[in-house]
């Protein structure tokens, strides 16, 4: 697993991350020595933003959002089956749906909800803007953490199609299941706390965990731009 960069006194351990900006200073040291200076910095809404923006501040790339997101299990709105990509591919964890059993309905009907979420995501977080050029780019993807990996494969997958030259991934927590998954997939795999074990969530990574409002992270994403970028939907989300 020569691409998997990882804190081996952080594996298997709860807690080890006082909130996400905190983890993404701990993530931007792993990376520093890695980056492209004509890399950019691509989050995954809303948790991956003030990881990405922290990691921003540190090492001066630029940052974006990719919109990709889970489609959750039904009553289960932090579990999910699949996920939705930017292009509107969809992925499906076959596994899961197995042991779901899952009507037909009940999958359309949850798609249709991660549509309707996701093009609520397009206004609020790209508005006007056109999504950044890729071709030829070292891609870095961020999110908070990495329970199936599915929303994270569809933004790989996306920028793989738009010719990225060099495909990273940064998170600061994963299932061990997930990174064995996603690694073949990527060039890099940098996450500092690895579990085990038949239950995974991400929260448990941290001490201080919560839902972030997408308004406020569309506040953050915003403010690290500088404020150079119309964001008129962040300002009153």
């Amino acid at each position: 697993m020569d691409n998997l960069i990882e804190d081996p006194d952080l594996r298997g351990k709860t807690g080890v991350f006082p909130g996400r900006a905190e983890a993404g200073k701990m993530l931007a040291a792993r990376l520093r020595d890695l980056i492209d200076p004509s890399g950019i910095l691509l989050a995954i809404p809303a948790g991956g933003i003030p990881v990405a923006c922290a990691i921003a501040r540190d090492i001066g790339l630029p940052l974006d959002v990719v919109l990709a997101r889970k489609i959750p299990i039904p009553g289960n709105a932090e579990a999910g089956f699949g996920a939705i990509g930017p292009d509107g591919d969809i992925l499906l964890h076959e596994r899961i749906l197995e042991d779901l059993k899952l009507s037909a309905k009940e999958i359309n009907s949850q798609v249709d909800e991660t549509r309707r979420i996701l093009k609520q995501r397009t206004r609020l977080f790209r508005d006007k803007r056109p999504a950044p050029d890729l071709n030829n780019r070292q891609v870095i993807l961020v999110d908070d953490g990495l329970a199936t990996g599915y929303t994270m494969l569809a933004a790989v997958e996306y920028v793989r199609l738009k010719e990225a030259r060099q495909v990273l991934v940064a998170s600061p927590t994963a299932s061990q299941r997930t990174v064995h998954f996603l690694l073949p997939r990527v060039d890099v795999l940098v996450c500092l706390n690895i579990r085990g074990g038949p239950v995974f969530a991400v929260a448990d990574a941290y001490e201080d965990w919560f839902d972030l409002n997408e308004g406020e992270a569309a506040r953050m994403l915003f403010e690290a731009r500088g404020g150079q970028e119309a964001g008129s939907e962040a300002e009153t989300a």
